[in-house]
Formats: C-alpha cells, structure tokens, sequence
C-alpha cells in the first residue's frame, strides 16, 4: 500500500494513464461567453469570459449586473458571512456580480461561498497573463460534494487584465455594470439540435457517477420527447483509454483492457484485489453501444434511455448484479434482439481492433469547433461542449438554446424554461384586446411579435402596429385551409384525371404524370390516349395538304400575273400602233407639216 492508501497496483496504472495524457497532444476548447460591460466609458466593451463547469450557466439568456469586489476575502475562499459581508441586491436595484480574485482554493468553493453571501454571479479574475481556462470542479471528497450540486448560479473566468481595469474602476468610485450573454454560446441554425453525452456506466466512481445516473433518470423522459418529436438527434459515447505497449501484459493492463489493451478503463473500486475490474465496465460501454446501434436500426434510438436507467437500478455494482445475465435480462424485457447486440459487440478478447470501440476512440480528438473530450462526463450540443451542472433543468435549456429562434419544441416552453414575457404588457407587441388576438409569441430566448393566423386569416404588418387581414388559400394542386394545414392533392386517386382506360397515372408533389402504354401518346388537353404512329400518318397528310395547296396557289397566281401581262402589253401595243395607224374609229390626224419643207 502507498502513503494515499490506496493499491500499489492502482497507482502504477494511474501513472501509465498520466504518462499516456502527456504523450498525446489534445486540443481542449474553452467554451465562452460574451461579457460587456456597459458602463462606466473608459472600460466600455465586449470581452471573452470562459464559462465555469459547475453551476447553472443561462444559455439561451442574458444576466445584466453591478460588479461588487470585496473589501475583504477578496480570493473568496472563506464564508463572506464570517466578514459580515452580504452581496444582496437591494428592491429595485439590479443584481450584484462579485468579482474575486483567483488562488489560494477551488473555483468552486469561491462561487460556493459567493453564492452564500447573495451573489447572483461570480467573475473570477485570473492572476497569471494566461489564454483563459475552463473552471472545473475540484474531484470528489466528502467536503467538495457538499457544496458542487447545491451551485446554481452562473460563474466565469476573466483575464488578469481585465480583472485589473474593473478594479481599477471599481476603486475609482465608478458603477461597473455588465451584461453575461450566452445567447450565442450553443451554436442554433435549425429546427433540429443534435447532441451527444459522453457517459459511463460505472455507478461507483463518486459524486460524479451519482450525479450522471441521477441526471441519466431525471432528463430520460425529455429525452425521449425530442427524439421521437424529431426535434433532436441524440448519439452516447464512451470513453476508454489504451494502454501503452509495454505494459500490454502486465497484470493492471490485462484487468482493465480488452482487445490486448486498445481499449481499457479504471479500475471501479480502484482496488485489483477486490470487486469489479476496470474491463467488466469496458464490456458494459460496449454492450450500452451496441444497444443504441441496434435500437436506432429499427428507428427507435430512444430505448437507449431505457436500457440504461433499467440497467441502472436492476444491475447496480453495490448489489453484485453488475454483469452479463442481468443486463440480458434488460435487454429481453425491452424487446431488442440479443443475438444482433452479441454480433455487434464482437469478440473482447481478440488481439485485433473493435471496430464499435475504435470509433469511439477517434471520437474522443476534437473535430471543428469542438475540442477534445475530457472530462468525463461531458455533454455537447451542436457541436459545442456544454459547460455547467448535470441537471435536467440546465441541460435542457442549452438544448433549447440550440433551435432556431421560434423553432423551439412544446418541452422548451414549459414555466421551468419559457420566459413568459408576453404576460407583461403583450411584450409590447399588437394585439385586439376584444377579440383577444395577439402578435406576441413566447419562445425559449424571450418574446418575438409576430402576425398570427386565426381561423385561416393571416395577419399583415411588423407584428407591433395595426395589421391588416388576407385570407389564407393554399397554392394549385394543394387543398386545406392555407393557415393551418395545405396537403398535396392526390389527383390519382381522387379520379380528378388520366380517366381514359389506356392512361397510367403517378401523383407528384402539387401536379399528376399521365403516361400511355405501348405507342400511345398521352394528350393531356384532352385526357386521352393516341397512337404515334396515327400521329405521324396524321403528320405527313397535314404535310401533303399544305403542300398541294401552296401549288395550286403558286399556279392561280402564275394565270393571274400571266393574264394581267397580256393585257398591259396589249394595251401597249395598240397605243403605239395608233399614233402611226389610225384605227377605223378613229378620225384622221390633220398633217402640219412646215410648208416651206415641202
């Protein structure tokens, strides 16, 4: 035994871990939001602040405060009560934001003691000239978990200098007031948020593991409303370890890997000699994996909430039921198939790659926006790490955050999320207080005024003035009241064309596709059927009759041009031949001849 008390055994591995984290090189993204500050001039602006993971963090929200620093216990790390200092907003006034210094004691503690005093947030000023860092919780003892889950307000971490400016403010006798926004910190581009949970189903590892089963219960039933809504899409993930070559056949790297070391987890108890080793709950990720991969094969990926919160309290390690038999007993009462779960779950003791747990190692590395997973457990929502308590409430309002503004679910406008804003004053927007009529529309990041649709009539305006009615009608090929609902016709079958024995009709989306068998032709004007090759006789008889008919005209008027020839140069002629012989009826032209030519 070592002087921690604990397993000579478990600290070798703990250091091949440690050794291990230190030859691969991660890429861990800090996950901020936006800090403005409002007043006073000479520090006016927007800084980054990186959100701490403990506590209850506003996304999809905004907090506007007065930052307060202590006179006294400025570092935060004892009771504020003990100075009889008390951070309380007074009526009417807005909330105080209290800035404290960083060392000397966890993050946590010093949000812990902050929130005790009236604190409705916590700055944390960094002491070092440093890129921020993420707050985490201190790890679990019996002193630190006391304190962890009963954090409920919001906390981050500033720059040192920063931190320096708002002090100097602060001393000064200026009234530094901010605004936390983190509308912006969940990414949300569509009517869909896609999110995944990096989980274990080791139950005795502490207060973090109590933490992820209670939240693993409370949150399953929202879960699965988004899921089967379509609102989401929800992937789980594992993650596991490898152990370093030259360790592969040690006795540590045997008890807690499988597959000759490529995928290995800490000892449960963190004791060899005794309980569960760290590969029964390598083989249990695994077996959880296959169960969501079989589940979402037959379109319902949400009894994966089911296994895992049955598994849970049917199969807990306290118990001694934390293996195979039990969890097939769960397995066969949510009807899944055994035999494709075995199938996907592979041979463990084979000195090859698992393709299920080699995929979940890849994952681990972070992609885009996302940096590497760990902390475990950690829950991202489009693609953006969640930072905060593990509570049902919290995580739900980062999931909202990321829809599209008014996209947002029925679940998401409950009272614990929904700001309820038009219930002051309609939210400013229009309304027909006798008709009881409204623009006003509550969604997850505050109200928007929006024309309404009542009884198939849209309303028209900027959602704030009067606004003018126009009846709803759905566009050609689609039927329905045009408010509410226009679905497609199906002009197929409601016999509404391609009548004609020969035609073969296809509904398409808002028209219809008519088609002839063999050499038939489909004439749509007419909803018929014709022959092509009817068509192309047709054509050349057409052709013919035009053709004989520009003849015949080509000929009357070759007669016509002949005749009027004949009788211009007729008449032609007969004036010539009159002036040099008179016709009969004409009288004789005197001669007026010059005499003297005579």
């Amino acid at each position: 035994m070592g002087c921690s008390g604990r397993p000579k055994g478990a600290i070798l591995l703990g250091l091949l871990l440690l050794t291990l984290a230190e030859v691969v090189v991660g890429r861990f993204v800090v996950e901020k939001n936006s800090l403005r500050v409002i007043s006073p001039d000479s520090i006016k602006g927007t800084h980054d602040s990186a959100i701490g993971n403990f506590g209850i963090p506003q996304y999809g929200g905004s907090m506007a405060g007065t930052v307060v620093y202590p006179r006294d216990n400025r570092k935060g790390c004892k009771n504020f009560d003990d100075s009889g200092i008390s951070f309380k907003a007074k009526a009417g006034a807005l909330p105080n934001f209290v800035l404290v210094d960083r060392g000397d004691c966890f993050f946590a503690l010093k949000v812990w003691n902050a929130q005790n005093a009236g604190a409705a947030a916590v700055l944390v000023a960094d002491d070092l000239d440093e890129p921020l860092i993420t707050m985490d919780s201190p790890e679990e003892d019996g002193a630190s978990a006391r304190y962890i889950a009963n954090i409920t307000i919001p906390s981050a971490l500033i720059d040192k200098s920063f931190g320096e400016k708002l002090k100097k403010a602060i001393s000064g006798g200026d009234m530094v007031n901010v605004n936390l926004d983190w509308r912006e910190a969940v990414p949300h581009p569509d009517d869909r948020v896609e999110y995944e949970l990096w989980t274990n189903s080791n139950d005795e590892c502490g207060v973090k593991c109590d933490m992820l089963m209670e939240f693993l219960k409370d949150f399953k039933g929202a879960a699965q409303v988004l899921e089967k809504g379509g609102y989401t899409q929800f992937t789980p993930h594992y993650i596991t370890w490898y152990c370093p070559q030259a360790f592969t056949v040690s006795k540590q790297c045997k008890s807690q890997c499988l597959n000759h070391g490529r995928y290995c987890a800490p000892d449960p108890e963190q004791d060899f000699s005794t309980g569960y080793e760290g590969k029964d709950v390598v083989l249990e990720n695994l077996r959880q994996l296959c169960v969501f991969r079989v589940a979402n094969e037959t379109k319902k990926p949400w009894v994966w909430w089911d296994y895992v919160t049955d598994f849970q309290i049917r199969c807990p390690m306290k118990k001694k039921k934390y293996n195979k038999e039990c969890a097939e007993q769960v397995i066969n009462s949510l009807g899944l198939d055994l035999k494709k779960i075995e199938k996907c779950m592979g041979d463990p003791e084979a000195d090859s790659d698992n393709p299920v747990l080699k995929e979940e190692q890849d994952a681990q590395i972070g992609k885009g926006s996302r940096g590497d997973v760990t902390i475990l457990p950690t829950l991202v929502v489009n693609n953006r790490q969640y930072r905060g308590k593990l509570e049902k409430g919290a995580v739900l309002k980062a999931i909202c955050a990321g829809f599209e503004e008014t996209t947002e679910p029925s679940v998401c406008l409950g009272g614990d999320v929904e700001t309820n804003e038009c219930l002051e004053n309609n939210g400013g927007c229009w309304q027909d207080k006798a008709a009881n009529i409204t623009a006003c529309k509550d969604t997850f990041r505050g109200r928007v005024c929006e024309c309404p649709v009542v009884n198939g009539v849209q309303f028209k305006g900027d959602g704030y003035r009067i606004m003018r009615r126009e009846k709803c009608t759905c566009p050609p090929g689609f039927k329905g009241d045009g408010a509410n609902s226009c679905e497609d016709i199906d002009e197929c079958k409601e016999k509404k064309a391609c009548q004609c024995p020969e035609c073969s009709c296809k509904n398409t989306w808002g028209s219809y596709e008519c088609t002839c068998g063999g050499d038939l032709l489909y004439i749509r004007d007419h909803d018929t059927c014709i022959s092509k090759t009817t068509e192309v006789k047709s054509a050349w008889t057409a052709v013919w009759i035009i053709l004989i008919g520009l003849a015949l005209a080509a000929g009357g008027a070759y007669l016509v041009y002949k005749h009027r020839l004949r009788s211009y140069m007729d008449s032609e002629i007969r004036a010539i031949m009159a002036q040099y012989m008179p016709l009969d009826s004409q009288n004789e032209v005197p001669n007026h001849v010059d005499e003297d030519r005579a």
